[in-house]
């Protein structure tokens, strides 16, 4: 994979690049293997809007990826790389020894033909295969990790993301988070060898409105832009600073550097060193 830039033939060109497909063989997805996508636009059960800058885009449809992978000790094989709309990484489609066919994430390296295994005992550390955290060797980069036996993948998932193993202590393994968090996570929870697919993600340059708008995102305003009445930093004569000690919200909280986590929180026992965010 690599990043191509385009041409500058329009101001907005100039500074638009994206992601090569070159490593995608398939263009259209398994139709029993998606769902119809619904749009809500940031708005909630009542028809409020809960969360601001959503609405249009391009039409989608989910893609179901297994992030369980509980067929165990059945050797599949990859069937295609491709594209999904709702994710920043590849998927692959495999097919099992059976005939199942089933999306997962892609790892980066993995090509069509590749035999991978999901398995709740030792298996080869090898790119794509998954097995519980306690028989994977310290150094090792994982991602799609369970934070719970059986719940399925759910940290180390983005473009070019992973997790590193560092030790085994007791019933716990300590996982080096992609965020520089050390954490202890339970010695039974899967997670797969290697690195997330489509690592050059986070170099694309959208260049233009547009582009989020496909993407569903709609404009923002800036606070200091609008009118006392409308927000903390509003009025003021020509352009003029937020008049505030430290940046807010629409509603006057806090928006830049403040902790989020509850510090009575069950699992912050768990977190060994906080991420290098945090700890700024």
């Amino acid at each position: 994979m690599a990043i191509k830039i385009y041409k500058p033939t329009t101001p907005a060109r100039r500074k638009t690049s994206i992601v090569s497909f070159s490593d995608i063989t398939k263009s259209k997805p398994e139709k029993k293997l998606t769902v119809t996508r619904k749009t809500f636009a940031g708005r909630n059960k009542s028809g409020k809007i809960t969360v601001r800058h959503r609405g249009g885009g391009a039409k989608r449809r989910i893609r179901l990826v297994d992030f369980k992978r509980l067929k165990f000790n059945q050797p599949a094989s990859v069937a295609a790389i491709e594209y999904d709309p709702n994710r920043s990484a590849r998927i692959a489609l495999v097919q099992y020894e059976d005939g199942q066919l089933s999306y997962i994430l892609a790892a980066d390296g993995i090509k069509v033909g590749d035999k991978i295994v999901s398995s709740d005992e030792k298996v080869a550390i090898k790119v794509g295969n998954r097995m519980p955290l306690e028989f994977i060797p310290a150094g090792i980069n994982v991602y799609n990790v369970e934070l719970n036996p059986g719940q399925g993948g759910v940290m180390a998932r983005s473009a070019g993301s992973s997790a590193v193993v560092q030790a085994i202590e007791g019933k716990f393994v300590q996982l080096k988070m992609p965020s520089g968090e050390i954490r202890l996570v339970k010695k039974e929870c899967l997670a797969t060898i290697g690195q997330v697919s489509n690592p050059d993600h986070r170099l694309v340059r959208l260049g233009k409105a547009g582009r989020q708008r496909h993407r569903g995102i709609r404009p923002s305003v800036r606070g200091k832009a609008m009118n006392p009445c409308d927000h903390p930093h509003g009025g003021g004569e020509g352009r003029h600073p937020i008049g505030m000690r430290y940046p807010k919200t629409k509603w006057g909280k806090h928006a830049m550097g403040v902790k989020t986590r509850n510090n009575k929180r069950w699992s912050n026992r768990m977190i060994i060193q906080r991420s290098r965010k945090e700890s700024n």
